[in-house]
């Protein structure tokens, strides 16, 4: 019989998986995506273009990504669903510079994932970084600036009611049809509810995709999240398979992927599923 749990699950999985979903999927990472030359962005342009622009998490090109994450195997044979909203807006900031606003909202429904009594459904705490990359960039494609954490959670086992600052940087290199790159950030609590654990955190992501002429993109990603104040490594291994098409006049990527938790704390996660489905706003 299905559960109240299991419904909202299905319902969270649905808003990606019913995207129409082409031969082969790409990966939005967990950065939106990059682009093909150290420059600006082409405007519009191919789709290889495209694709190559989202997998550069500064690209001058608005997108919002679903990502919709499965993992499973934490806590008491626990389920989580975190379907993450991201959308990325680039804003031009004087002659030279542009400052990118990448925000992640998620949407979270876990089953005994922390343990038994820990059914929860809801908004997790949310993210917001503000990266500052010149709109002309010789080789290294760059940016850096804050990162801030929000208290939006609306069960104690989806955040920490804290709020939360610290730096955020991006780096990658483009060559061709491949992108290699790093994203990180660290966060510390500044302020919040006395009775909750403080935060440091830092996350880490290598990536790297190879986008192919048809603007079908392949990557392989680390998403390395270390707890400062448990000692804890989280550590999922996430290979994704996305494609660039369109809706009617509607630009999207879908994908797939399936991810592989290296390493995981004691009652933490195993493996998980991802799901994408990004629009794509270029300009005309």
């Amino acid at each position: 019989m299905q559960t109240g749990y299991h419904r909202k699950i299905a319902c969270l999985a649905g808003l990606v998986a019913m995207a129409p979903l082409p031969a082969i999927a790409q990966d939005a990472g967990s950065p939106a995506a990059p682009a093909i030359t150290s420059g600006p962005p082409p405007a519009g342009g191919s789709d290889q273009d495209l694709a190559l622009q989202l997998s550069n998490p500064v690209a001058s090109l608005i997108s919002v990504p679903f990502q919709e994450n499965l993992d499973f195997g934490a806590g008491d044979d626990g389920i989580k669903s975190t379907l993450n909203i991201q959308p990325v807006v680039p804003i031009s900031v004087g002659k030279d510079w542009n400052m990118i606003v990448r925000t992640i909202v998620p949407v979270v429904a876990q089953n005994s994932y922390q343990g038994p009594g820990t059914d929860a459904f809801g908004l997790g705490d949310i993210t917001q970084s503000f990266f500052f990359s010149p709109k002309e960039n010789k080789g290294i494609i760059w940016g850096v600036g804050p990162a801030i954490l929000y208290p939006s959670a609306t069960d104690r086992y989806l955040g920490g009611d804290k709020w939360g600052a610290g730096p955020t940087v991006v780096l990658l290199k483009q060559m061709g049809q491949n992108t290699v790159g790093f994203l990180g950030n660290h966060i510390w609590s500044i302020a919040g509810k006395d009775d909750r654990s403080d935060v440091s955190a830092s996350f880490m992501q290598p990536f790297f995709s190879h986008t192919t002429s048809h603007a079908t993109t392949y990557g392989i990603n680390a998403e390395a999240a270390y707890d400062w104040k448990g000692k804890d490594w989280l550590v999922p291994v996430n290979l994704t398979v996305t494609q660039l098409t369109k809706v009617g006049d509607q630009a999207v990527q879908v994908g797939l992927g399936g991810k592989y938790y290296a390493v995981s704390p004691d009652g933490g996660p195993e493996w998980g599923i991802r799901m994408i489905f990004t629009l794509l706003f270029p300009k005309k």
